[in-house]
């Protein structure tokens, strides 16, 4: 049971280190595309700072964001799924 306990506390762990990298790369690219959408508009007004930051709280509420939760949700789905066909089918 120990050896479980361990195992599934290790996997949580990588996953948190995979969710933080894909939530800090997803948010780079978002942040590059804003940027260069501004700069590809020559009738844009305004600051383009401000124009970056309305953009990310958006992007931060959008579902797109939450999808990369995925990263805990499909392993742990996985593993129920292996745990049920292996012991009932």
């Amino acid at each position: 049971m120990f050896a479980l306990f361990r195992l599934l506390v290790v996997l949580l762990f990588i996953q948190t280190i995979a969710y933080i990298g894909l939530s800090l790369y997803s948010r780079s690219v978002r942040k590059g595309k804003l940027e260069a959408h501004w700069d590809k508009k020559d009738a844009m007004k305004g600051d383009k700072d401000i124009f970056v930051e309305r953009g990310l709280k958006r992007y931060d509420a959008s579902f797109r964001r939450k999808l990369i939760l995925g990263v805990y949700i499909v392993p742990w789905a996985g593993i129920v799924a292996l745990i049920y066909i292996r012991n009932f089918m």
